[in-house]
């Protein structure tokens, strides 16, 4: 599911619910959101385990939250600064503790379906050595991201995995459009550079 095929006005029907001592909007909320919110999370931190435990964390912000919310507004630019926000400070709790490694590769379901410039370069009828070599671009092109800035991380996954258009990605990373296009920019040469040895062999 992507983010444009979720209707934001059932959402703020929902919220609305919530926030007057409805919890079981919650749930659907959360039916509604928990798989776009756990694959952006897996493909930032790379660890699907971990994205569950933090796409739960942002449930549990929604909620605490939910007196604030303002309907009218965009309320997947809301929920996905919350989990943007979460996933920041993860990483950063993540440098300061050496025992967790950033190199598991993430359980994601969609597989390398997540990896959209990578899928761009396979062929249809792949063999045991095409889907190798896929799972070596695909490893190669999750390292990339790993090695991005937090903004163009945020900017490449959002715009390339989740069909954000950019002045929603600006809001997110509370910078301006132009902003954002340079993040998005930099975040792709920095995956061409990566996917050039599987173009040119």
């Amino acid at each position: 599911m992507i983010m444009a095929d979720i209707n934001n006005g059932d959402d703020d029907i929902l919220m609305q619910r919530l926030s007057s001592g409805d919890d079981l909007a919650l749930n659907e909320i959360m039916r509604r959101w928990k798989e776009p919110l756990l694959h952006f999370m897996a493909r930032y931190i790379s660890q699907h385990e971990e994205a569950l435990d933090l796409a739960q964390e942002t449930f549990v912000r929604v909620y605490q939250a939910r007196e604030r919310y303002k309907p009218g507004s965009k309320f997947s630019t809301w929920l996905f600064t919350i989990a943007a926000n979460l996933c920041k400070n993860h990483l950063r709790w993540v440098s300061r503790h050496a025992q967790v490694s950033l190199d598991d590769s993430p359980s994601d379901s969609d597989g390398e379906k997540g990896l959209t410039m990578a899928d761009r370069l396979a062929h249809p009828d792949s063999g045991p050595e095409d889907e190798f070599l896929a799972q070596e671009r695909a490893t190669a092109v999750r390292s990339a991201i790993r090695s991005l800035s937090h903004e163009q991380k945020m900017a490449i996954i959002l715009f390339e995995y989740d069909d954000m258009p950019v002045v929603q990605i600006a809001e997110i990373l509370e910078c301006s459009p132009k902003a954002a296009e340079n993040h998005l920019y930099r975040a792709r040469l920095a995956l061409k550079k990566v996917l050039e040895r599987f173009i040119n062999g």
